[in-house]
């Protein structure tokens, strides 16, 4: 049993003075670094080349209109009751025709969390959450949204808006 140990023993410093001497180690990693070296590249040049984005990617906010001007929102609260970031705030009220509409709709960017529950709540799809995910800013005011800032956003990217709505339509 013994004999069995001391061979152990010596193998594993035959083994250890081997690696070392030969320097496996350092030509495994160049091994490696070759290896990758003539791959083709995964870097992307940021500003002026971009990844490609699933269609249910949740960046910024954006407020809905429909085609004939008037806003989708119908002020039901959906979107407020079930953000769980606490992030959207609603006021409304009734016009004379007797429909609710916003008079003020906020949300506040730096709580949002990006899940989109407020996008499903939605039964008019009025809020959604577009594809563009380069809205940084320099002062913390600039993140509070309000009705106006959202309508623009909704307007600026209807199209994608449209697009994504329709690539998603199947797992809705």
């Amino acid at each position: 049993m013994q004999l069995i140990i001391r061979e152990c023993r010596v193998l594993k410093k035959a083994k250890f003075y081997f690696k070392t001497f030969v320097l496996y180690e350092l030509f495994f990693g160049l091994y490696i670094t070759l290896k990758y070296f003539f791959k083709k590249k995964a870097t992307l040049n940021y500003p002026y080349e971009k990844g490609p984005l699933s269609p249910r990617f949740r960046g910024e906010h954006a407020l809905r209109r429909y085609p004939n001007g008037e806003e989708r929102c119908i002020a039901c609260k959906l979107c407020e009751a079930i953000c769980p970031a606490l992030a959207i705030t609603i006021e409304a009220e009734t016009r004379e025709d007797g429909s609710r509409r916003t008079t003020r709709y906020d949300i506040d960017m730096t709580k949002c969390i990006y899940c989109g529950l407020c996008q499903e709540a939605c039964p008019v799809d009025a809020i959604v959450e577009t594809s563009n995910f380069e809205f940084a800013t320099q002062t913390h005011e600039e993140l509070l949204y309000d009705k106006e800032k959202l309508l623009a956003n909704g307007e600026k990217f209807e199209k994608s808006i449209a697009l994504n709505a329709e690539a998603t339509a199947k797992y809705r």
